[in-house]
Order: C-alpha cells, then sequence, then structure tokens
C-alpha cells in the first residue's frame, strides 16, 4: 500500500471496500486508488478529483510580541 497525503491509498488489488451502509465495491486491478478526499464521482474509487482542490497551507505562527512594548 501507498500512502499520499494530497492523494489516494494505492492497494495492490483485487480490492473489496465495504462502506459504513454496507455497500460492497469489489476491483480486481492489480493496483487500485482508493479515494481518502471523498471528492471523486466515482467514490470510493478516486477519479482525481482531488488534484483540483489542494489543501490549504497552515496558517503562520504569529511571531511573539516582544515583551515591554519596547520602543
Amino acid at each position: 500500500m501507498s500512502v499520499d497525503r494530497e492523494g489516494p491509498l494505492l492497494i495492490e488489488g483485487p480490492v473489496e471496500v465495504v462502506a459504513d451502509d454496507g455497500t460492497v465495491s469489489v476491483s480486481d486491478r492489480f493496483v487500485v486508488a482508493v479515494c481518502t478526499c471523498r471528492r471523486s464521482r466515482t467514490y470510493p474509487w478516486c477519479d482525481t478529483s482531488h488534484r483540483g482542490h489542494r489543501r490549504p497551507a497552515r496558517p503562520a505562527t504569529p511571531p511573539r510580541e516582544r515583551e515591554g512594548g519596547g520602543a
């Protein structure tokens, strides 16, 4: 299995995915891309929809103010 923070889980197939509602999705491909962002129109399989939606960068931590109000 291969994990990419900005993309899908790549799993050597065949793969069977069971959803929360009990729905079973099966793929017999050699490598299966399982969606982790839930943007895919073919969920649970990845259709690369994540490429158009990058996660926003974390805001920079503001520098600590100097004590004493210095001038």
